[in-house]
């Protein structure tokens, strides 16, 4: 059967179908016994049928750890259409994959070379490895408050100072879109014979349209991470690690998903990533042709709102290529936050973005996104912008309206004042008092796996700077975190926390969620 043809087959879906339509009494786990016992609001939700199909290690299913049947299969034909020589499917989500490449590479007291702005996930890597990071700060774009790509002239003198690393890992694409200079950092780092391992979580679709950024396997990357479930027609947590070449060691890598995975993986996620595959391998073309066009649209409409503007490829070091289905929408010049936006669109006008920022919001236009959701997002924009003009008619009404009564005189003038504060804070469309990411440009002092396990203690936020940090503390999204373990807590670290956090910001991994104290490394 010829590859094109081969694509069509589901084996791993097909063969969940067979088992869901077979009559027999269940004596195994899970416990509601193919949805018989399951609970009836459950069922409103869902249906009845999806419980039926939520099955175990069956031998008719394979097992993920041992492949030999439809998973194999399923798993072959994934890396077919990715590219790739070998495929793991994922059923813990790709932070599972991150960490999974990092024990394979790397073990304790090994380098490894990867950008400060690296996802969370990578940081757990460190710590179950115990492999010291070498950091590289990404290239900055002050002006939209993005960090870029990490380059590879950056990525040359990390290795040359550090030739006994284990591995280089890279973001490609980030969570904005921004692809770095990835087949020149490959060739670099396959100077020294050592493998490069991609985080691309949201480049699941590159391989299918060429007008998308170069895929990470065709730019010479050894191990790749995708999270087919963000840009593709997979479930939420179905991802897929890809390897190519020989640098990777494949038993230490099956070793490493099995301390990761669990062992009791869902067959309806494993399922979906078989479902993905045929959809995109065989009308990926297509969909994505469709999903730039929406795109674009998007682009040239919102781009004509007084007040907005639109992330385009920009000629600056660590911004080699940008995945144009990856909207970036500066709403800092209407003077908000993209916190404060992003509640307005999501709470008054139906519209949810991905990831809000304190100037701008990102948004992810997919295959499974419409025409008529492009216009709810513009529609949305535009009032963005209306809302501006109406609020500055409505102080200027204030200015002049002939108040009387003292009282009111001081109210109006109160808020007049206030009104006035927030647009000074905001005049340069950020903080006022910490406008970038603080991201730390001094190695750790202790590793991140020594600072997990070292004696800790809670003191005040403002007690904690200068001490090393015992917690790994991130804005979520994206997932970068400002503060890890080993780390010394800095004064613009923690202000942009507390600010990011103040504006209506989602902060993880602190154990007081009010950040008025932190984990330190006990003296």
């Amino acid at each position: 059967m010829s590859p094109a043809n081969s694509q069509q087959q589901t084996p791993l879906l097909d063969a969940l179908r067979d088992r869901t339509n077979h009559p027999h009494a269940p004596f195994y786990a899970p416990g509601h016994k193919r949805g018989q016992g399951i609970s009836g609001p459950l069922i409103d939700l869902f249906g009845a049928a999806v419980f039926r199909s939520d099955l175990p290690e069956l031998p008719e299913l394979d097992n993920l750890f041992n492949p030999e049947g439809a998973i194999a299969e399923a798993q072959d034909l994934a890396a077919e259409a990715f590219g790739a020589q070998s495929t793991r499917f994922l059923a813990n989500g790709s932070t599972c994959g991150i960490i999974a490449a990092i024990l394979a590479t790397c073990g304790p007291g090994d380098k490894i070379i990867l950008p400060r702005n690296i996802h969370s996930s990578a940081i757990s890597g460190l710590i179950l490895s115990g492999a010291i990071p070498i950091f590289v700060n990404p290239e900055y774009n002050s002006d939209w408050d993005i960090a870029n790509s990490i380059t590879p002239q950056a990525t040359a003198a990390a290795l040359e100072q550090h030739p006994d690393a284990k591995a280089v890992m890279i973001v490609y694409p980030t969570y904005h879109g921004v692809c770095g200079d990835l087949r020149a950092i490959a060739q670099i780092t396959h100077q020294y014979n050592i493998p490069l391992l991609v985080d691309e979580a949201h480049g699941a679709h590159f391989n299918f349209h060429p007008n998308l950024p170069e895929p990470a396997l065709s730019a010479g990357a050894d191990l790749t991470v995708q999270s087919t479930h963000k840009t593709l027609g997979a479930m939420t947590q179905a991802s897929m690690l890809h390897v190519k070449g020989d640098r990777i060691d494949i038993q230490k890598l099956n070793k490493a998903l099995q301390l990761v995975q669990s062992t009791s993986p869902s067959y309806l996620l494993l399922a979906s990533l078989d479902a993905a595959r045929q959809q995109i391998a065989l009308h990926g073309k297509e969909l994505m042709a469709q999903t730039l066009q929406l795109a674009e649209k998007a682009r040239s409409r919102i781009s004509l709102i007084p007040g907005l503007s639109v992330l385009e490829p920009l000629n600056t070091p660590g911004f080699a290529a940008l995945d144009r289905t990856r909207l970036t929408v500066k709403v800092s010049d209407l003077g908000i936050t993209g916190f404060a936006a992003d509640e307005i669109l999501h709470s008054q006008l139906g519209v949810t973005a991905e990831l809000p920022m304190p100037q701008h919001l990102t948004f992810i236009i997919s295959l499974g996104n419409t025409a008529s959701d492009i216009d709810n997002l513009v529609k949305a924009c535009t009032f963005l912008e209306g809302r501006r003009k109406k609020e500055e008619g409505s102080s200027a009404t204030d200015s002049v309206t002939d108040v009387t009564d003292a009282k009111d005189v001081r109210k109006k003038e109160e808020v007049r004042k206030k009104k006035s504060e927030r647009r000074s804070q905001m005049s340069d469309g950020r903080f006022a008092q910490s406008p970038n990411l603080p991201l730390s440009h001094s190695p750790p002092l202790l590793s991140p796996r020594e600072a997990f396990f070292f004696p800790a203690e809670t003191v005040p936020a403002d007690k904690a700077v200068d001490r090393l940090c015992a917690e790994l503390i991130c804005p979520y999204p994206p997932g970068i975190p400002v503060l890890m373990p080993g780390e010394i807590i800095t004064p613009a670290a923690v202000d942009y926390l507390q600010q990011i956090l103040a504006a209506g910001g989602k902060i993880t991994g602190c154990s007081d969620r009010n950040l008025q104290t932190l984990k330190v490394v006990r003296q």
